[in-house]
Formats: structure tokens, sequence, C-alpha cells
């Protein structure tokens, strides 16, 4: 390297270190940590004396029924929710980014506002709305429905009302694909006016394709969410399960298992296993992508 190549790189290196340091100190090496964890025998009280027990946490995972149990649940609850935080924002940024809509700004505005809104809170506000005696009760039954549903309390219908929830805070995800919206060339859609394409067919064959990368990025965002997903029924259930452990979702049985039970080993395993499967998604959702994610400075 040339004395000014180095010297730009060390510049370089100089302001990016204060990521480089917060990714070795608060990333990297609780990492670490915790893998080493899974091998010992450590408590947050530390009561026995730390000994090494080789793969025993692992065994125990194999063995407990409630991990199992919290990852059916997330897998479900994940099964009806992910369709909703990829489809529904594209659906609304679509019809922002129309000609015919008018008053754009305030409903960009008014669509965001929730998303900055503090979640507890909102999470909260929602508890009282969709309580049994909460005002869209009340409102079904203005419009006839005599016994409308037990929102939060109905094995039934908790994962919708945690859907409606969810997709209350999707602000976020309309701008981003609104921006990828207005970055599609507009010679595209002329081209396709003057072939005669309809309005249906200009969404089939030239938005989606040129949308393709912000909706993956939309479904690895949705999936990790999914995975890491546990403060809402820790807040509106304060982490019981309830109704019927539909609401004991993978991350909040490895939240008690750290704080609640004090088990930090076992919790460690718990979490290189969540690690595992987020991995594995990914991966196979990368592999997929092949297929129909359409790059368009790729050859």
């Amino acid at each position: 390297m040339t004395p000014l190549a180095r010297r730009e790189a060390r510049q370089g290196y100089l302001f990016i270190s204060p990521w480089i340091i917060g990714f070795l100190a608060f990333t990297l090496l609780p990492m670490i940590a915790t893998f080493a964890f899974t091998f010992l025998n450590v408590t947050l009280a530390q009561e026995q004396p730390l000994r090494f027990v080789g793969l025993d946490n692992y065994a125990r995972l194999a063995g407990d029924p409630q991990v199992w149990q919290s990852l059916g649940v997330t897998f479900r609850f994940a099964a009806l929710w992910l369709p909703f935080v990829v489809v529904v924002p594209f659906l609304l940024a679509l019809a922002l980014n129309s000609k015919y809509t008018k008053g754009k700004s305030l409903f960009r505005t008014l669509l965001f506002m929730p998303y900055v809104v503090p979640f507890v809170a909102g999470i909260l506000a929602w508890q009282q709305m969709l309580g049994d005696t909460g005002w869209i009760n009340d409102f079904l039954r203005f419009l006839g429905w005599q016994r409308p549903p037990s929102w939060l309390f109905d094995i039934t219908w908790i994962y919708p009302a945690l859907v409606v929830m969810g997709i209350w805070g999707i602000g976020a995800g309309v701008i981003i694909n609104l921006a990828g919206l207005r970055g599609i060339p507009t010679e595209l859609y002329d081209a396709a006016k003057i072939d005669g394409a309809t309005a249906l067919q200009q969404l089939r064959h030239v938005t989606i394709p040129m949308m393709s990368p912000v909706i993956f990025f939309t479904i690895i965002l949705g999936v990790v969410e999914v995975l890491q997903y546990f403060l809402v029924p820790l807040v509106l259930k304060n982490g019981t399960g309830e109704p019927g452990g539909s609401t004991l979702f993978y991350n909040l049985y490895l939240y008690k298992t750290f704080f609640n039970f004090q088990q930090m080993s076992y919790g460690s395993t718990l979490a290189w296993l969540l690690f595992a499967i987020a991995l594995v998604v990914t991966v196979v959702l990368f592999r997929l992508s092949r297929r129909w994610v359409y790059y368009a400075g790729e050859r």
C-alpha cells in the first residue's frame, strides 16, 4: 500500500472504531460467553461451585417438552402473522403511490405515527380496546354481534388479536415499500402501457419483480422479529402464557429461564437453539430467493 492508502485506511478504521469496539464488547464477547455457559452450570445466584457439565444442558433441552411447545406456539403465530406483515404494508404503499390517492402526505404521517408511540403504552392501549368491555366489542355489539369475541382470553381469538396489534405498527414497513416503489423506473411502466398491459399485468410483471428485493428484505426482518417475539405477551399476560399456554412464545420461555428461574447455562442453551433456527431459516430463504428475487444490477 502507498503511504496515502495506509493513511486513508488508518483514518477509516478510526472512524469505524466505535462500531468495532461496540460489536466486540456487546455482541461478539457475550455470544462467546453464552456458548461457554452451555457447557457449565452457571446460575444467576451461583450457589453451587462452577463446574463443567458437558452436554447435559443440550440433553435437557432435547427432553424439555416446554421447548417444543413454545416453538410450536411461535411457528403457529408466525404462519398467521408473516403474511400480514409482508402483504399489508405492500398494499398500503401501492395505495399511497397511486396518482389517484389524495392527501398522501397526511396518510403517510398517520400510518407512521403508531410506529413512534412507546411500545408498552401502545400494548396497554390495545389491551383496553380489545377487552370484553372495550370499544371494539361495543362497536361489534352495535352492529348486532350479541356475543363478540373474548379477544385476549380465548385461544381461538388471541392470535388474531396479536396480529391486529402488530399491524397497527407497520408504518416503517409502509415507508420502506413506498421508497421501493418510488425507485422503480417509470419507463418500464411506459413500455408496458405501449405493449397494452393492463394495471394488473403491470403489477404482476413490472411492480412485483422490481419490488422483490424489498419484499425479500421485509420477509427476513419479519422472520427475525417473530422469532424474537415476546414483549407483547409479556406485557399482556405477565409471561403466564395464558390463555392455555397459547402465548408462551419461545423467546418468552427463554427470558423466563434467564431471569425468573435464574438458570444462565440452560438459558444460554435455549438462546443458541434460537440462533441456530434463525440461521437455518435465513439460509434457506436466501437460497430460495435466487429463484424469485430480481436485482437490476445483476446480469
